[in-house]
């Protein structure tokens, strides 16, 4: 797959710093960096970005995620290596993933079961890396971005 965007707007200040304002404010909600990594993979798994799915394993490893739980996290249901509270933020990211054609969205189980586990400042910040996900996982199928590539 070869990268349809030459230039990046990496010269773009405006750009790069409302970037790195959102992801200041996804960690200012006090959310485990391990389970936005988490989340962050389970989003683009579900939109097919392979760049974005390379760079959450890049990160999780990073961040001291297991090979156990990151391989398994497209399976979380099924597998036993996930907390409740994990399951339910991985619960509400495909339920604000998968929007299309009908689907339930974010059910009001899945947010009182969020809220059963997490405080509004950290549903907040999972809600946030939810949708950067999202945002990049369009610019990066759009664009074909290549995984192992960076933006910046």
């Amino acid at each position: 797959m070869e990268n349809r965007l030459k230039n990046k707007n990496t010269s773009n200040p405006d750009l790069w710093t409302a970037i790195s304002h959102l992801h200041k404010a996804i960690a200012a909600g006090g959310v485990d960096p391990k389970l936005l990594t988490l989340v962050h993979l389970r989003a683009s798994q579900i939109n097919g970005c392979s760049a974005c799915v390379y760079a959450s394993v890049a990160g999780g490893k990073k961040a001291g995620e297991t090979d156990e739980r990151l391989h398994n996290v497209a399976a979380w249901r099924e597998a036993p290596f996930y907390t409740d509270a994990e399951r339910a933020a991985l619960a509400l990211t495909e339920g604000a993933t998968r929007l299309q054609d009908g689907a339930d969205g974010v059910t009001d189980e899945i947010w009182e079961e969020v809220n059963a586990h997490f405080t509004e400042e950290e549903v907040g910040a999972i809600n946030l890396e939810i949708a950067l996900t999202n945002f990049f996982n369009r610019l990066n199928r759009t664009v074909k971005e290549p995984a192992g590539q960076t933006w910046g």
